[in-house]
């Protein structure tokens, strides 16, 4: 599966076993996965290591000596030895803090080759995203990054990426503002789900619930209410308005229940529609077992969801 094109799962990916199950680990290339192989395990882990190789370079050291020593001569001539000194200072700390950023960007290179590299998944850099479900569509600019496409950590097809929209916005003196708002996302496609049910969007509760029954009147998709105060309390799901309450229950059996509000990773959430299923959780993750966890869940979902099509 690709970003742009994403693939349908076979009969074997339909299976499911109880949710939290996790099925034998297996590549994209066909490699069994070990994620203690995987190193470095985060994007700070090599930052330390190419800050030491950069500051230490002797084309660098004699340029920030000599703009540090330009700096300190303006200063003691404009005003004192103090701020000759606070100048030079200054621009060591604006060196240092430019070599820091150059550090960080090839740990983060280094850590996402490798996470790819470790599970035999396909990476791109920076790309877009296929827009199936509305967190997809949002903003006035979206993009994503460190797109992988390949057999996931859960052992699904599908691509996982760092998600960003943009909103612009124009305050009261007609200055232009930008919002970011980062996701972390994968995507399967379940296709057989497209025959069962249009749209369902589990989603990380926001306001209050009692200004549910208020504010449904005005949406369009339709409220699926479930006898569980515990998910409740987390999630607020919705689904299209001429899909199957009843279908919709099922597929909310009491074991998926309980998994979604006890045993998945904090703030997933995740919209299906016409097969497209993109869970996701706020935030650029940035660590290994991050994206496993989030991949395994994924495979949770989209098993479910598969499993409850073949009923």
């Amino acid at each position: 599966m690709t970003a742009e094109e994403p693939q349908a799962t076979t009969d074997t990916d339909a299976s499911i076993g109880p949710p939290g199950w996790e099925p034998a680990k297996i590549t994209g290339s066909g490699r069994p996965y070990a994620p203690g192989l995987a190193t470095p395990l985060d994007t700070d882990d090599t930052r330390g290591r190419h800050f030491r190789g950069l500051i230490g370079r002797p084309w660098l050291i004699s340029l920030s000596v000599t703009l540090a020593i330009v700096a300190f001569a303006i200063g003691t001539a404009q005003g004192s030895l103090a701020i000759g000194v606070g100048v030079a200072a200054a621009v060591a700390l604006v060196v240092a803090a430019i070599v820091l950023a150059v550090a960080s960007g090839r740990a983060k290179e280094d850590f996402f080759e490798a996470y790819a590299g470790a599970r035999g998944l396909e990476r791109r850099p920076r790309g877009t995203l296929p827009p199936n479900t509305p967190l997809l569509r949002k903003g006035d600019k979206r993009y994503a990054e460190q797109i992988m496409n390949g057999t996931l950590p859960g052992g699904l097809p599908g691509a996982l990426a760092l998600y960003t929209y943009e909103e612009e916005s124009t305050d009261s003196d007609g200055d232009r503002e930008t919002d970011y708002y980062r996701f972390t996302v994968v995507m399967h496609d379940v296709p057989a789900v497209a025959g069962k049910v249009s749209d369902v969007y589990c989603q990380r509760r926001s306001g209050f619930r009692w200004m549910d029954s208020a504010e449904d009147v005005f949406r369009r998709m339709q409220r699926l209410e479930l006898e569980s105060e515990a998910l409740d309390k987390q999630y607020e799901i919705f689904y299209g308005p001429g899909d199957d309450e009843n279908w919709l229950k099922q597929l909310f059996s009491p074991s998926f229940v309980v998994w979604l509000s006890e045993r998945a990773p904090d703030n997933i959430a995740f919209e299906l529609s016409s097969g497209g299923l993109c869970v996701n959780v706020k935030g650029h993750h940035s660590r290994a077992e991050q994206f496993d966890e989030l991949c395994e869940a994924a495979a949770v979902i989209a098993r479910r969801l598969a499993d409850e099509a073949a009923e």
